[in-house]
């Protein structure tokens, strides 16, 4: 299997901007291979790409494609799921005789001949690979990484060390992805179902993580959020917050100057007290797992105490734009409730006083659909709300499923659906409270404007 990958001179990406599929490319490009691609959109990251010697157009060229790969028995051809079918170019390397991978497919070939430390999760898994992989690289143990999200540490979603036998990977759920891999341990942060596009029930989903519970190797270790419960042939141990039954339990949890603090009870070395350099119980929680699974293989707790305290978080997850006596501006990729939940709950930990004001984009008309009573809760609980039209991804439109529908369940005066254009003018007077912009689609495209803004804002009023 190992050698199907490494003999392959060339490597072609259909989606090559996209976040798991740009980590991808950077491994092949540092192992010496040419990497070439086609995305839909131009972005940071394909700029990013582009700037570090890979070729990339953003036409689908179908079977003028040929002019940017070798032949079939030196090129490999890797595709994202969120890709259609109908694709002009995929169509061509198909007809042509192509090796075609899924992203998984060769994510999965590429970490099978290491110890695979994998993340999964309807929620957090992003930031709780990101943290695993810091504090492994911060120590002598070392890691290779494929992350789902930017690591502000590193600035990059790939880790790579040749001399470690241990890799760090987010086992995606979407498409059913996860099921390529072949983890060594495993964290499961929650299994709130979600993609019922593909999946159809919340019982099929469940059944999902199911099967990867059951990949994980018996040698290993499954560390699973307090309330989940799996099959597994490999021991399973539970962490929770203020919880008097899980294995491993985070209590006396405070926020002070930016960070948290909480105490652990450990297996290894009794009662342990952390810093995390990064705000929120959703953070917590998912540094709690990083020390439950480390802990567990062995690493020692010093090593990890130090690597938490100096982690600086993801790219979008929770990231602090602003941060002044008056103002605070956080940028997050929350897209279904019960992320909401652990935003706004964090949020008002942090802020009791504060007036919080959300601007949120809905990610996918299905999961609006499908979730739209629990994202109406959800979103009620912010102090005003401005809803973004819904980002498609890759959906067609569904008739009556829209961002002004969402809005009349929302129960709360301050609220509308503006454009994103009429969200920065919008924000043109705001000079105090809470500003969260949230959602997973091309909100972030406003986040450096808005931030500069209410510089502007800030700035004028002093």
């Amino acid at each position: 299997m190992r050698n199907q990958l490494t003999d392959f001179t060339n490597f072609y990406f259909i989606g090559i901007g996209g976040i798991g599929m740009s980590a991808l490319a950077r491994y092949f490009k540092a192992n010496g291979k040419e990497v070439a691609g086609y995305d839909r959109t131009r972005s940071e990251l394909t700029q990013a790409l582009l700037n570090e010697g890979c070729k990339i157009h953003f036409e689908d060229q179908g079977e003028k494609v040929k002019n940017h790969v070798s032949t079939p028995e030196k090129t490999l051809v890797i595709y994202t799921p969120a890709v259609a079918d109908t694709h002009k170019e995929l169509l061509y390397f198909k007809e042509k005789g192509y090796t075609v991978y899924k992203r998984a497919e060769a994510l999965g070939l590429i970490t099978r001949f290491m110890k695979g430390l994998c993340v999964a999760g309807t929620h957090g898994k992003t930031t709780t690979s990101a943290m695993l992989s810091h504090i492994l690289d911060q120590s002598p143990w070392k890691c290779n990484a494929f992350l789902g999200g930017i690591a502000s540490n590193t600035n990059s979603n790939l880790l790579l060390n040749k001399q470690s036998e241990w890799v760090v990977v987010e086992a995606d759920e979407f498409d059913r992805s996860f099921l390529h891999l072949s983890p060594f341990a495993s964290i499961v942060t929650a299994i709130d179902p979600d993609h019922l596009d593909v999946y159809g029930d919340s019982s099929s989903f469940t059944d999902g993580f199911r099967q990867y519970a059951m990949k994980i190797d018996p040698n290993g270790v499954c560390v699973v959020k307090e309330g989940i419960s799996l099959p597994t042939l490999c021991p399973s141990i539970s962490y929770g917050i203020e919880s008097d039954t899980a294995d491993y339990n985070a209590s006396k949890l405070s926020y002070v100057e930016g960070e948290m603090q909480f105490f652990v009870d450990t297996k290894s070395s009794g009662r342990v007290c952390f810093k995390l350099g990064l705000p929120g119980i959703h953070n917590v929680s998912n540094a709690l797992a990083c020390v439950a699974l480390l802990d567990h293989i062995g690493l020692p707790m010093s090593d990890i105490q130090r690597g938490l305290a100096s982690f600086k978080g993801v790219k979008r997850r929770f990231e602090v734009q602003i941060k002044t006596s008056e103002l605070v501006y956080i940028d997050d990729y929350a897209h279904h409730p019960e992320e909401l939940k652990s935003l706004i709950d964090s949020l008002r930990m942090m802020y009791p006083e504060q007036e919080i004001n959300a601007v949120f984009q809905p990610h996918l008309y299905s999961r609006t659909r499908d979730f739209g009573n629990a994202f109406s809760e959800q979103l009620s609980r912010f102090d005003s709300l401005i809803i973004l039209p819904i980002y498609p991804a890759r959906e067609p439109e569904i008739i009556g499923v829209s961002s002004e529908w969402l809005l009349s369940m929302v129960n709360m005066k301050n609220k509308k659906v503006l454009s994103a254009t009429d969200v920065l003018q919008a924000m043109k007077q705001k000079t105090k409270g809470v500003i969260v912009t949230i959602g997973a689609g091309d909100i972030g495209e406003i986040v450096a404007p808005l931030k500069d803004i209410l510089i502007q804002n800030i700035e004028a009023a002093s």
